[in-house]
């Protein structure tokens, strides 16, 4: 019994420094994050500095080159794994358009990635675009010189210059051909035989004599878009290998759809006026490769175990990227500096992953997944932040660790007192996806990989919107909510340490179904 006894006192002993160590890190995260935290400075020069960080881009290329930077400069180890390459590369600059005439007025548009800009300053009149090939011939010598308005509602993507595409543009116009020949025939029928037959529509699809307008000298194309104006990239690009040699050569213009509307009145009253345009969209050769950017502070116990917090680099480039994802990539920097500068020495291996081409299909995320597979089953959770500028509000936790977090967790309270966070248990195992979905946290959970994140809320009401952010022109710095962002990285920072120093690799059981 003595023996026994002793044999507990000195576990006891040896347990109570480890403890006080814990507490004291604690409190310097804490600290830290109260006093000096960074998290606005990370995103000040990730979206003001560098910009939209489309892959293929330079400046994704150099905000990957000053994360490494800034990760070794805090004493952390940093790995550049190389996750793909695009065709092509692409790099936006300034754009500028505006309405020549008695009530001119500057133009409000953008273009999408991967699109052509204008050769220099273009100037030029307008019209419409024809359906049939009866309206184009009546307009094809005015075309040389013309800024083209074509139909449809932008929703980000480029006009469509695939195969399957022109093979629909020869299907649509093989039916209005025959539309035209039975609206004559009622026209005539209206007129001689006093009937008042109503016209068939034309079918419509954007810039449906594409080819043919190109060939013909327009300028380029107009298309009416909602505000705020969303701009993705050319798909084809990817799907169908797009090469230097084979770029689009005329600009792709989304104008705010109030201004479609005036400039489309005017053209068809026929009144006298011109558009110009001056858009720098600059193309560069590929293969240009893309990589994932990882940091790392080294397990002291179980460094072959791993806590992982990850947003994705890359960004539209519409505009500044500084919520999707400035909001995971700003916040996980933070949680790195403020773990190296408190002195946290976690058991697991913590890692601070930043994806490439989430934006292209989570295509950082499946190369990491897929280079690493001997990993997986040592993966404690994925904390993937990919959304808006809000904060933690609660975590929800299966059974099997919700003790461990109700006790890791409490500190958290101590970082702001008016601001709330609960420790929720799970009922239900969730459902584990067949297949990746909308973030990159969801290649991990595909594959059983813990991905417990947390709920997060606007809960002081500064009226955050996501959807008017989304792969937008309003995708920017000021978007941000400071306080919420800088209360993220120290919550984070405490649950990720409190997961990385578990007696166990963190369960499984009841996680998924």
């Amino acid at each position: 019994m003595k023996r026994i006894l002793l044999i507990y006192a000195v576990t006891v002993c040896m347990c109570i420094p480890a403890l006080l160590a814990q507490d004291a890190t604690v409190k310097k995260i804490i600290e830290i994050g109260q006093t000096d935290n960074q998290t606005m400075r990370h995103l000040d020069i990730l979206t003001n500095r560098f910009g939209g960080r489309l892959v293929g881009s330079d400046a994704y290329e150099n905000a990957a080159e000053w994360m490494v930077r800034e990760y070794k400069s805090w004493g952390l180890d940093v790995e550049i794994e190389e996750a793909g390459s695009v065709p092509v590369g692409f790099n936006r600059g300034p754009w500028f358009g505006r309405m020549l005439s008695d009530n001119g007025m500057n133009l409000h548009f953008a273009t999408p990635s991967y699109t052509s800009g204008t050769k220099g300053l273009q100037r030029g009149h307008v019209l419409i675009e024809p359906r049939t090939q009866e309206e184009f011939n009546r307009i094809k010598g005015k075309l040389n010189g013309a800024w083209v308005l074509i139909s449809g509602k932008n929703t980000g993507w480029p006009i469509d210059r695939s195969v399957s595409g022109d093979s629909t543009r020869a299907v649509i116009k093989a039916e209005n051909a025959e539309i035209t020949l039975k609206n004559r025939d009622l026209s005539r029928r209206n007129m001689q035989q006093g009937e008042n037959n109503e016209l068939q529509p034309y079918r419509e699809f954007p810039a449906l004599f594409y080819h043919e307008m190109c060939e013909a000298g327009a300028l380029g194309f107009i298309q009416s878009s909602t505000v705020p104006i969303r701009a993705l990239y050319d798909r084809k690009m990817l799907n169908e290998g797009m090469t230097f040699d084979e770029l689009p050569e005329l600009p792709d213009i989304k104008l705010d759809e109030h201004q479609f509307a005036i400039i489309e009145q005017m053209v068809k009253e026929r009144r006298e006026f011109q558009l110009e345009f001056d858009i720098r969209n600059h193309f560069k050769i590929g293969p240009v490769k893309y990589h994932n950017i990882i940091a790392s502070i080294k397990g002291t116990e179980f460094p072959d175990e791993y806590v992982i917090i990850s947003g994705h680099l890359d960004a539209f480039d519409v505009a500044t990227g500084g919520v999707d994802c400035g909001t995971g990539i700003a916040p996980m920097m933070e949680v790195a500096r403020i773990l190296a500068k408190s002195g946290a020495k976690p058991k697991r291996t913590i890692l601070f992953i930043a994806f490439a081409a989430e934006e292209f299909g989570l295509l950082g995320a499946k190369a990491f997944v897929k280079r690493h597979p001997d990993r997986l089953t040592k993966i404690a959770n994925v904390f993937n932040r990919d959304g808006g500028p809000v904060p933690p509000v609660s975590i929800t936790v299966p059974p099997a660790v919700y003790e461990d977090f109700k006790k890791f967790c409490e500190p958290i309270k101590q970082i702001r007192p008016d601001y709330p966070f609960e420790v929720i248990l799970q009922k239900e195992p969730r459902t584990k996806p067949a297949q990746p979905g909308s973030h990159d946290g969801t290649v991990f959970a595909v594959e059983g990989v813990p991905t417990i994140y947390f709920e997060t809320a606007d809960f002081k009401g500064y009226d955050f919107n996501y959807g008017e952010i989304w792969h937008t022109e309003r995708d920017l710095y000021t978007k941000n909510i400071p306080e919420y962002q800088e209360h993220t990285s120290t919550v984070t920072a405490i649950v990720a340490l409190g997961i990385a120093n578990m007696k166990k690799l963190m369960s499984r059981e009841g996680v998924y179904k």
